[in-house]
């Protein structure tokens, strides 16, 4: 499935998690020090949290409604 983690397009497996996109993207440290992950409309999701296609999660520094 295709989904987007801070605007950049990842491909992963139906089925994976929050915490597998962030690996994709390389960006899972950040979420391991604290910094928040939000979805498109700026709930706060977890990383055991499922996706579906096209999903938009967003994380760093000021993110909060789908604003990276």
């Amino acid at each position: 499935m295709k989904l987007f983690v801070n605007d950049r397009q990842i491909d992963l497996a139906t089925g994976m998690t929050v915490r597998h996109a962030l690996i994709g993207a390389g960006l899972l440290d950040k979420a391991q020090t604290g910094e928040k992950v939000f979805d498109e409309w700026g709930n706060e999701v977890g990383l055991d949290g499922a996706l579906s296609d096209n999903a938009k999660i967003y994380i760093g520094e000021n993110v909060r409604n789908g604003k990276a």
